[in-house]
């Protein structure tokens, strides 16, 4: 709606005479004001990477102390993001599998201790919440838990947790499961598909998903040109 002023009209000129348009431009020019505030507040909280055709940021900067969750489908890149742009700021638990089955007999199935290594992922989790640094982690998009746990511990610090939600179809996603020589079972695949896709569609109707203060939503080529994810000091 436009309002153009063109001065006040003959009547009003009146002595006592009221003028009922006065009241009326102030509350769509009230109106107008919120809807200007509430965009800006879209914009700060939601980031469409997506089909920049290499026009993506290559940093990624958040507020000291605060907790950066990276989610996404498995093989979608998250470890590859993270080692390249995490400056040592990250938690892993790719990382944590990996020390253990270079501890453990070849032979042992990882489903035999991956309730193991996931207590001692937590563990590590937990330590590196209580320095009060910025910490970026790893996220499957299934364990809703842990995003509440890092999103309360974060409201405790006074910082706040944002998530890094890396979009990509599921083909690319199995391609890169062969590409580092290892997959998830057709069932966990499906799940993963479900939750990440929910949190997706959520984040693409403008609502943060829970404990969320922004998203940052990334394709494939936004990710690869990702080079840094840091924390001002």
């Amino acid at each position: 709606m436009t309002i153009r002023h063109t001065g006040l009209p003959a009547a009003a000129t009146n002595t006592g005479m009221t003028n009922t348009g006065i009241p009326a431009q102030r509350a769509v020019a009230r109106a107008r004001t919120r809807e200007r505030a509430r965009s800006r507040r879209r914009a700060r909280l939601l980031r469409d990477l997506r089909e920049r055709a290499g026009r993506s940021p290559r940093a990624l900067t958040f507020a000291a102390g605060d907790v950066v969750v990276v989610s996404g489908l498995p093989g979608a890149g998250k470890s590859t993001l993270m080692a390249r742009a995490a400056e040592g700021r990250a938690v892993d638990s790719q990382d944590t599998r990996e020390r253990w089955e270079a501890r453990l007999p070849r032979f042992l199935p990882y489903a035999l201790y991956r309730p193991l290594a996931r207590l001692a992922h937590y563990a590590g989790l937990r330590r590196a919440l209580r320095t009060g640094a910025g910490v970026i982690v790893h996220d499957c998009g299934t364990q809703s838990w842990v995003r509440g746990w890092l999103a309360r511990d974060a409201r405790r610090r006074g910082a706040a947790m944002h998530l890094i939600l890396l979009d990509v179809d599921p083909a690319t996603a199995r391609a890169g499961q062969r590409d580092r020589g290892r997959g998830v079972s057709p069932y966990a695949f499906a799940r993963h598909r479900r939750a990440v896709a929910r949190l997706v569609r959520t984040a693409e109707a403008g609502t943060l998903p829970p404990g969320c203060a922004s998203v940052t939503l990334l394709d494939r080529d936004a990710a690869d040109a990702l080079r840094k994810i840091a924390f001002r000091d």
